[in-house]
């Protein structure tokens, strides 16, 4: 059996899996993948892979008794052996309060987020790719280690109550740091795309070139609270904590930042600058994503933070029937409108700040502030007079993403970014922020 199943091939698997189920409710899930890498350090091709992967999963319930079984063999007494497997679990299993039925038919929004030039990438295209990059660390007596990765599948889905659902989908991910030969300057750059023909490893290497030519002497200077210039890449490591903490039930819980005292929510209250929206949207040509989410709920556009105020919080099914609320899914992807000044624009109208190209190391210090703590890497520079002065040794920060967002000077134009922290990728801009807090120096590069 192919390992990518058409939506016609999917729905008919999908139909016969069912078809074994005795069951009260049953849903079953399939996914198929291929992916394909490429991995390169210090200035050689080390590994070149390639994966595939398909699962079936079946889900059954008696009741509030829930069972669930996977598997990856296809032939038909394997599937009626999943089905019966995920029974017998169900049977054994104790009841569980908050379990909700399946859903019904859905309708479900269009969205592309699969292309021909990314299902159809080769090995040699991989190696084409890495060798324009390779030749420019080269040349420059640089030493380059990079990972281009690239995969397409699908994901499917059906139950005993009549929905379905379809989603094909592509990504390629490129990264890259490069070193001086001394190791004393270090830049970095990531990519990503729904589209391989996007993707110019070259324009982003001389990127990663520049960053680590011009990083290379770095100075120490006093840690401190700073006016900071966060690049896309290092914005997002610092945004995605926000997005992770989008859910009622943690706020009603009193166990997050959106919690209030008496078991409210910040929903409706203004929390940060009102430049900033964020929000998801599965039909975003630039960042597309599939339109339902994990249990069949339809992805619609949703407004999470619109001018600076809590719009939505994601909502389960039991906890939105529990407290009356709209099921409202979490989010497959997240965009952050920007601004039109361009980075050069924020370097030139910054008396005395620091550039930062990548944060990294990222972790949680208080969740109920959403405080959060790491340090800078591979390209940090300090600007005086709207220039770039120098580079600067790396700093440890401690920062929430909250106060760096009420403390917003300028936003750029969203760009397509890859978090070094998760693979997620966002549409964030780069971002002029105030009083940044640096708390001490890293002697790493």
């Amino acid at each position: 059996m192919a390992i990518i199943l058409t939506e016609a091939e999917a729905k008919a698997l999908l139909t016969k899996v069912l078809s074994y189920s005795k069951a009260d409710e049953c849903e079953v899930n399939i996914l198929g993948e291929e992916r394909g890498n490429l991995r390169y350090a210090r200035n050689e091709v080390s590994t070149s892979g390639s994966t595939t992967n398909q699962n079936l999963q079946v889900q059954s319930a008696f009741g509030k008794k829930v069972g669930t079984a996977t598997i990856d063999e296809f032939d038909d007494a394997s599937l009626e052996k999943v089905v019966r497997r995920a029974e017998e679990l169900a049977r054994l299993a104790p009841e569980n309060p908050e379990h909700v039925g399946v859903l019904g038919p859905q309708q479900y929004l269009k969205a592309t987020g699969f292309t021909d030039a990314t299902a159809n990438i080769t090995p040699d295209t991989r190696a084409d790719a890495v060798a324009k990059s390779l030749q420019l660390s080269r040349d420059q007596k640089l030493t380059a280690a990079g990972f281009l990765q690239d995969s397409h599948g699908y994901t499917a889905m059906m139950n005993s109550k009549g929905l379905f659902a379809y989603y094909p989908s592509t990504n390629v991910n490129f990264s890259l740091t490069v070193r001086t030969d001394d190791g004393k300057g270090s830049g970095y750059v990531a990519r990503g795309y729904t589209d391989f023909t996007k993707l110019d490893t070259a324009a982003a290497t001389r990127i990663a070139i520049q960053k680590a030519q011009g990083s290379a002497e770095a100075r120490a200077i006093e840690p401190g609270k700073y006016t900071v210039i966060l690049e896309p890449t290092a914005a997002a490591v610092l945004l995605e904590n926000i997005y992770f903490n989008l859910d009622a039930r943690s706020a009603d819980e009193g166990r997050s930042y959106f919690s209030k005292v008496g078991g409210k929510s910040r929903l409706g209250d203004k929390i940060v600058d009102e430049r900033v929206t964020i929000y998801s949207d599965p039909t975003n040509a630039e960042l597309p994503a599939s339109p339902w989410s994990g249990d069949g709920r339809p992805q619609e556009k949703t407004m999470w933070i619109e001018k600076g105020v809590v719009k939505n919080l994601s909502y389960s099914r039991y906890w939105a029937q529990k407290t009356g609320k709209k099921a409202i899914p979490g989010p497959n992807n997240v965009i952050m409108l920007g601004g039109n000044a361009s980075l050069e624009e924020m370097i030139k109208s910054t008396q005395r700040g620091i550039l930062v190209t990548k944060l990294w190391y990222i972790r949680e210090v208080d969740p109920q502030t959403i405080l959060l703590t790491g340090l800078t890497r591979d390209g940090t520079f300090y600007i005086e007079n709207g220039k770039i002065k120098h580079p600067v040794k790396n700093f440890r920060f401690n920062e929430s993403p909250i106060i760096m967002l009420n403390n917003l000077e300028s936003l750029g134009k969203p760009e397509r970014v890859v978090s070094t922290e998760t693979d997620q990728n966002y549409l964030v801009p780069p971002m002029k922020i105030r009083e940044f807090t640096f708390t001490s120096l890293s002697d790493a590069v």
